[in-house]
């Protein structure tokens, strides 16, 4: 896929800030928006790699759905356990549910 003008810019500001999670983030959804799922999930993975100490949430639930786009079911199912796992100990009920949710919908 080719790389958009956001990209760019995300990509430019991380190069300043390479462990700012939500630009992170911010690039692994313009790569969803593009259509490439496989890139999505690679900055992803290295979102949730860099913020093991204090995770960042909302990735899990998108690699999550990235995964589950690839047909990459049983990947998607670890992810979603890790990420309950990570809202329960920061005690973000709502993000627990909606994975719990998803996880229930493709156990």
């Amino acid at each position: 896929m080719a790389r958009t003008p956001r990209m760019a810019q995300i990509e430019a500001l991380l190069a300043e800030d390479p462990d700012d999670a939500f630009l992170r983030y911010g690039l692994a959804m313009e790569h969803a928006s593009a259509g490439d799922d496989a890139a999505c999930v690679e900055v992803l993975r290295d979102l949730m790699a860099r913020t093991t100490a204090s995770p960042y949430i909302p990735a899990f639930l998108q690699c999550a759905q990235a995964l589950l786009r690839l047909e990459r079911t049983d990947e998607a199912a670890d992810i979603l356990r890790r990420g309950i796992q990570a809202a329960r100990e920061a005690g973000d009920t709502h993000a627990e549910g909606e994975m719990q949710a998803l996880l229930a919908m493709v156990e």
